[in-house]
């Protein structure tokens, strides 16, 4: 009985190199490979395993699951035939760039009844969890609006605009807080240098009552990773730029009713500790488990697909 999975990456740029070295980390890493047959190589060299063709990669019984961390006009097609080999497989996001072939994933994976994440790596951060958590146990009382703002300079690809690329994190992590997909959507979107938006708004309201506004934007001076949830009883940030011991704080204002208007209290924040882990490291830990125990993922396909429908829904009317 093997004890760790046999998991090669198939697309080794930046973030597939991050997989390699994780899984290396994690005692699962079986193979590389990459169009760039130099870089494979160089890669398998580094972490002493054998750099595939991602034909030889599916054809090998050896292979448990794979990671695709491919451009994304890949991920479908290439997370079907891996699916038709058999293969367990952990997508990077978005899982594709419509939403026919993102339901063809999610419908072979599930017939196939192996394990198809989503690379939604945001969702297995330490911080984030607890903000989940708190939202859970309503120690922010009811939730009346999300915002995100995921903003920085670059990168720039080919294929995808802002929206498709920096927005699907921001999406996962509120889908997740609200535990439904919105059932109103408007976008609007800005392209600078090219016919891409380079900045994207999306507005979102969901049939519980939630509100919640995106931003998102690959032209920006500064770096900002910043996810507010606006509750009743209190205010969270998560912050993923500032400091570990204070990536999550709490801000106990308050806001009431006073005879024709409204009145308001403000409280300094509570940083709320948060445990050491690197979200990478715990999604690709929980791929491995998925694959052993045969649990479903935290984040399924079926995430992916529901982005996928947002960023489709969301008319994005460029200036």
């Amino acid at each position: 009985m093997k004890t760790n999975p046999a998991i090669a990456v198939i697309g080794c740029g930046y973030w597939g190199q991050n997989h390699v070295r994780t899984l290396s980390t994690l005692g699962s890493l079986y193979a590389v490979s990459d169009q760039d047959t130099k870089r494979a190589q160089a890669l398998g060299a580094q972490f002493d395993v054998p750099a595939l063709d991602p034909e030889a990669v599916l054809a090998d019984p050896s292979v448990d699951g794979v990671v695709l961390a491919l451009p994304p006009q890949f991920h479908a097609q290439v997370a079907l035939q891996a699916i038709a080999a058999g293969k367990h497989v952990l997508i990077e996001k978005p899982i594709a760039l419509n939403v026919d072939d993102a339901q063809q994933v999610v419908a072979a994976g599930k017939a196939a009844n192996l394990c198809v994440m989503t690379g939604h790596v945001l969702r297995f951060h330490p911080a984030f969890e607890l903000l989940a958590e708190m939202v859970s146990n309503d120690t922010l009382g009811a939730v009346r609006y999300i915002h995100s703002h995921r903003l920085g300079l670059g990168k720039f690809h080919a294929e995808n605009d802002a929206l498709w690329d920096i927005a699907p994190h921001d999406l996962s992590l509120i889908m997740a807080l609200t535990g439904e997909e919105p059932d109103t959507i408007h976008g609007e979107g800005t392209a600078v240098h090219d016919h891409l938006s380079d900045f994207a708004h999306l507005h979102l309201t969901f049939p519980g009552g939630i509100r919640a506004h995106v931003f998102t934007s690959r032209l920006n001076p500064y770096r900002e990773r910043r996810l507010t949830v606006i509750g009743e009883k209190a205010m969270a940030v998560f912050d993923d730029v500032a400091p570990w011991n204070e990536k999550l704080a709490v801000y106990d204002h308050r806001v009431w009713s006073e005879g024709a208007g409204l009145q308001f209290e403000t409280a300094e924040p509570r940083f709320i500790a948060v445990p050491d882990g690197m979200p990478l490291t715990r999604e690709c830990a929980h791929f491995i488990d998925c694959i052993q125990t045969g649990k479903p993922s935290r984040t399924p396909a079926q995430d992916g697909l529901a982005v996928i429908r947002i960023l489709s829904q969301g008319t994005i009317a460029h200036d």
